[in-house]
């Protein structure tokens, strides 16, 4: 006879409305976990999308990410001319607010050289960008669909592919376009403007400008030796790959990770006192039946037993449940929620932790039941 399941099932009411409500909880801390999963991601999946093995930047900045960066067009030549160096593509990057059928849609606007490093990678839908002037290619979390019409600046694009979970660090959905396109939308002056710079007398703005430069090197070279030239040589910043996803994790979404671990850590502190009251009332509430358990001669280690096997239900029951409500929200999460099954694991084995920790006051309450009170009236 398991006295932990006859005494679930004498209580069966409580103890489900006390699975549910540790579900919740749980199901928050798994969500905050999911969240800070999805933001590295998708950080890194902007960065990795180029298969790039070095990225050039203006001198003296860690761009153009984590800051602002501009530089020539032609510095993807200087760049070519670096021993081990295949291949170059210049880039340009922008967050851009335009209204579609009535609603604001906030884009980030990725600028490359069809056929050169930097574009798009595998479509869902549609094709690649033709050297056709104003056409763009859109996450399909912006919405938008195929042939359809979208204006950025001046100028009206035609939507011709779709790329799916291609979104900024600041989660905004991109739009790939041709770089042209993007140095006119990010670099020309408006008519205005421009012909109030040439009353001023200064020189025409240059839209010959990109924000990075990224380049693939031979397999047999070493990206880290290629970066050291250009800076050395060209007077450049150089980041390798593992360089800018450093930059990436540990400065731009630093904040946000340490923020959403401490919120984390707190959940599960909540949890572990939630936890312990719950055992130590359900404890309570059995004083006069660990009484009698005493009485008949019933030793430690069965109301021991008891005690955690309960803790262990609950703990279990609640992470199934938070685990099972996360899965079926979490396409409805404004930014992405990426659930592994390796944080799942690890919460549990924290939590079952947790669990035996907090059953340490129910334990210790039911030890020191005087076996008398069962006779008691």
């Amino acid at each position: 006879m398991n006295l932990a399941v006859r005494d679930v099932r004498h209580n069966l009411g409580r103890f489900a409305l006390t699975c549910v409500g540790l579900g919740l909880l749980l199901g928050v801390v798994l969500s905050m976990i999911g969240i800070y999963r999805g933001l590295v991601d998708d950080a890194l999946r902007l960065v990795r999308t180029p298969a790039a093995d070095l990225w050039v930047v203006e001198a003296g900045t860690n761009g153009p990410f984590a800051e602002a960066s501009r530089i020539p067009e032609d510095t993807k030549r200087l760049v070519a001319r670096i021993y081990g160096v295949r291949e170059t593509g210049a880039l340009t990057f922008q967050s851009i607010e335009t209204n579609h059928q009535g609603r604001k849609l906030r884009l980030y606007v990725v600028g490359f050289e069809p056929g050169r490093p930097g574009g798009p990678g595998e479509l869902v839908g549609g094709r690649y960008l033709n050297p056709d002037n104003y056409e763009l290619i859109a996450d399909v979390e912006t919405g938008l669909r195929l042939d359809e019409r979208l204006t950025l600046g001046r100028r009206t694009f035609t939507v011709v592919g779709l790329t799916k979970d291609q979104v900024s660090s600041g989660g905004d959905p991109l739009v790939y376009i041709q770089l042209r396109d993007s140095q006119r939308l990010q670099f020309e002056l408006v008519p205005a403007v421009a012909r109030r710079e040439a009353a001023r007398g200064a020189p025409p703005a240059s839209t010959n400008v990109v924000n990075a430069v990224v380049a693939r090197v031979e397999p047999q070279a070493d990206p880290d030796q290629a970066a050291e030239a250009v800076r050395r040589w060209k007077h450049l910043s150089a980041l390798t790959q593992a360089q800018q996803e450093t930059i990436l994790t540990r400065s731009v979404v630093e904040r946000a990770r340490l923020q959403i671990g401490l919120f984390t850590m707190i959940l599960i502190t909540v949890s572990a006192v939630l936890i312990a009251l719950i055992i130590y009332t359900m404890t309570m509430d059995k004083v006069r039946e660990i009484a009698t358990l005493k009485l008949i001669g019933a030793p430690d280690r069965t109301i021991i037993g008891l005690i955690i096997q309960e803790a262990v239900m609950m703990a279990l029951i609640g992470l199934a449940t938070g685990a099972t409500l996360i899965n079926l929200v979490k396409d409805y999460f404004p930014r992405r929620v990426i659930l592994q099954p390796a944080d799942g694991l690890t919460l549990a084995a924290v939590i079952l932790i947790v669990c035996l920790l907090a059953s340490g006051l129910g334990v210790r309450l039911a030890l020191k039941i005087d076996p008398a009170v069962a006779l008691g009236g």
